[in-house]
């Protein structure tokens, strides 16, 4: 991009100054509609309802597949709960007063993939699976998908190809559930993913493929070299329908969720999620299936790493997918595991700037400091990259967001998306703990 081309965008775009220079921003999205104002889109409820409809075919396999979920049955949920020790904490730390109720949705500990990508990622595999069992007349959906476990329907599944570009999680659940399936699977990953990501998709039979650039390099080669194959079928995290819709499906769990805590969600009482985002896919997956259920009750961000925005960037500029951070000079280097991503999703975009309330970006600091606050008030432990939307309230509350839809932060119910964390090696979930502690403690006296 030319320089001068640069600074007329940040002239018609004042916020982008402070995102190139990487410093925290909060962003309240104009383009956001109510429902009734949308009057089509490329998925709808009716979709979402056959993406549940699909999990529950699947659901006698898991349960044989994976012993972790006999006790659910096949279902793969997490829980959620209330977290006031922490919302207090924040209140002290951030020295804003109490708002509303403070819920911590626990995809940290997804069953199988241990993370939000477990939605998404087994949801398009089981997806891709059964369309290619019933097209070669080897499966009804009126039959007991258990039979999937078996070494004839892994043979014939080997004969199949599967590819992902991956910075880690997502990689995680393609790698899995495909490789369990019985598929030949290879995860293209960027120099940014976790060795121990690594080290544990090759322990379940995935081949991983390492690529010294970022997320773009890993899903650019990734895509390339699974469309060289004729049985070679690519998860494509940037345009994927299916993956969108695994998503969804947590808002039909969530509704259920809240109903059994008797937690309202009307007009007088607010929902706000706050979710972790990449490449967008899994949180604009979400916030559409909240929409669909909750409608205008429901209040959506997006968090972002300051040296990752690429979903903000995308909107703000109006460039969607067609900008990558580093055209704007952003180098993409963010400790956020999962959300080192340079180009928002082509399919999801579109969708979440007419869905979504905002996006703010935070510094990876404050991350590591949210997770060990968490860790002393809740005993709970996720990756820093799930610890983003702890600080979405004291965020919003900064804006007039509240104040111009006439919200009363006492009626508000706050829902922090935890995005990953139950499979992270205690060494280095230990090692991320003393991280936030001593910057924390530094934190302190320097205000001190």
């Amino acid at each position: 991009m030319p320089f001068s081309d640069l600074n007329k965008w940040i002239q018609d775009y004042p916020l982008l100054g402070d995102i190139i220079n990487m410093k925290p921003v909060t962003w309240i999205n104009t383009s956001h509609k109510q429902m009734s104002e949308i009057k089509s889109l490329p998925v709808n409820i009716h979709d979402m309802y056959d993406a549940e409809a699909l999990w529950h075919r699947f659901a006698p396999y898991l349960a044989k597949a994976f012993p972790e979920l006999e006790k659910t049955n096949g279902i793969i949920e997490s829980a959620l709960r209330e977290i006031p020790a922490m919302a207090k904490l924040l209140n002290e730390k951030k020295s804003f007063p109490d708002s509303g109720r403070m819920f911590l949705k626990c995809d940290n500990e997804l069953p199988v993939a241990g993370s939000i990508k477990a939605r998404g990622g087994i949801y398009e595999v089981l997806h891709y699976a059964e369309q290619l069992a019933i097209e070669k007349k080897l499966l009804s959906p009126e039959d007991n998908y258990e039979v999937l476990a078996s070494d004839r329907f892994k043979d014939f599944f080997s004969q199949y190809s599967i590819g992902v570009g991956s910075t880690g999680n997502l990689g995680l659940s393609i790698g899995i559930i495909s490789a369990k399936l019985g598929f030949n699977v290879s995860v293209y990953m960027s120099a940014d993913a976790k060795e121990w990501k690594k080290n544990l998709l090759r322990s379940k039979g995935a081949t991983v493929l390492e690529f010294e650039g970022d997320f773009e390099e890993a899903i650019s080669k990734g895509r390339t070299a699974t469309h060289a194959n004729p049985k070679g079928y690519f998860v494509d995290d940037e345009n994927s329908k299916h993956l969108f819709l695994g998503y969804s499906v947590a808002a039909f769990r969530l509704k259920k969720q809240l109903e059994e805590l008797n937690v309202a969600v009307d007009s007088t009482h607010p929902l706000f999620v706050y979710s972790p985002c990449g490449v967008g896919g899994s949180p604009g997956g979400v916030a559409f299936g909240l929409k669909e259920v909750f409608g205008d009750n429901v209040h959506c961000f997006f968090v972002e790493p300051t040296h990752s925005p690429a979903v903000l960037t995308g909107m703000l500029t109006g460039k969607m997918e067609k900008i990558s951070v580093h055209d704007l000079g952003i180098d993409n280097r963010t400790e956020a595991d999962g959300l080192a991503v340079g180009r928002c999703s082509a399919f999801a975009t579109p969708i979440s700037k007419l869905l979504i309330s905002g996006i703010y970006t935070m510094e990876d600091d404050e991350l590591f400091r949210l997770l060990y606050w968490l860790g002393i008030s809740e005993d709970i432990l996720i990756e820093p990259s799930a610890t983003a939307g702890l600080i979405g309230p004291h965020r919003i509350s900064q804006t007039d967001y509240l104040r111009n839809h006439q919200i009363d932060p006492a009626s508000i119910t706050h829902i922090v998306w935890a995005t990953g964390g139950i499979l992270v090696p205690d060494d280095e979930m230990k090692g991320f703990f003393q991280k936030g502690k001593a910057l924390a403690e530094q934190k302190v006296r320097m205000e001190g």
